[in-house]
């Protein structure tokens, strides 16, 4: 597995001073060598100022956030990571790459929930290059390394857990979106690694049921929601008409019998359980007619 390893090039302005004052004393040498009538020391000069303009090829920069990957005949170097001018073998290849922070979102995937429910999702990743060597030689292209193992993590990921928790305390996607946030995040972590790539964030983006089942599963949504507030309406008509029976015991100011007190709880759970207005019935005669 190839690493990265640290590449100290030589300050570029030093070496272009010294190519420049090389290049006009050549020049000159071939001028003296014209008036003098040296031909040798007219080649020499020429092929020196030849040299220099070679090794001018050896100058690059690196702007901020920014590294250059070396590699002499194939074989790697090290990497520049320190903005500036700078100054390496002028038959070096020189590979740019960015260690910007990127975000990059999935397409909308279709997938089967826990359930084997149809839905779809998707997820935004943000990401950098921490490790050239690594991005430039252990994958062929790490960009497109990034999208298919991160839509892989996300597909995998959304067979793991159901679109919506039935049970109590179970895990689902809509209902724990930062739990299953960090877990893609720690899937992608392991599976980009290799690349050189940190993954700094992982969040889910979209999340629907798919189109052809989308209609029932919101009428069973709709279902469960009526369901939960019923019982919480019913929960609280039971502990209002215990508090009124009890109220009425301390005050004593009606003794019931069994039967009343079972027509009175029923009177009084129809009235505060019910969706309409109660449409009251005044009695004229006594509790018992």
């Amino acid at each position: 597995m190839i690493r990265e390893v640290e590449h100290r090039a030589t300050p570029g302005l030093m070496v272009i001073l010294a190519l420049v004052v090389g290049e006009l004393l050549a020049l000159g040498a071939v001028a003296r060598g014209v008036q003098q009538g040296r031909p040798g020391q007219i080649i020499l000069a020429l092929l020196l100022f030849a040299v220099l303009m070679v090794l001018f090829k050896g100058i690059f920069v690196v702007n901020p956030n920014e590294a250059k990957a070396i590699t002499l005949f194939g074989r790697y170097i090290g990497t520049e990571k320190r903005a500036g001018l700078w100054f390496a073998n002028p038959f070096s290849m020189r590979r740019r790459i960015s260690l910007r922070v990127r975000n990059f979102e999935t397409t909308k995937l279709k997938v089967n929930d826990a359930n084997s429910n149809p839905i779809e999702i998707g997820a935004i990743v943000v990401w950098n290059v921490v490790e050239t060597a690594e991005a430039l030689f252990e994958v062929d292209n790490y960009e497109e390394y990034v999208r298919v193992q991160s839509e892989a993590a996300l597909r995998t990921l959304a067979t793991h857990y159901p679109y919506d928790a039935h049970e109590e305390g179970g895990i689902a996607l809509s209902t724990h979106i930062d739990e299953v946030s960090g877990r893609l995040a720690s899937a992608l972590k392991d599976r980009l690694h290799k690349a050189g790539v940190e993954v700094i964030e992982a969040r889910i983006s979209h999340l629907a049921y798919a189109p052809e089942i989308a209609a029932a599963m919101l009428r069973r949504q709709q279902a469960s929601a009526i369901i939960a507030a019923r019982k919480k309406i019913v929960e609280g008509a039971v502990g209002m008409v215990e508090h009124a029976l009890e109220l009425l015991s301390k005050a004593e100011i009606v003794t019931l019998d069994e039967d009343r007190k079972a027509a009175m709880v029923s009177n009084l759970l129809v009235v505060l359980c019910s969706d309409h207005d109660a449409q009251p019935v005044v009695n004229t005669g006594s509790i018992y007619q």
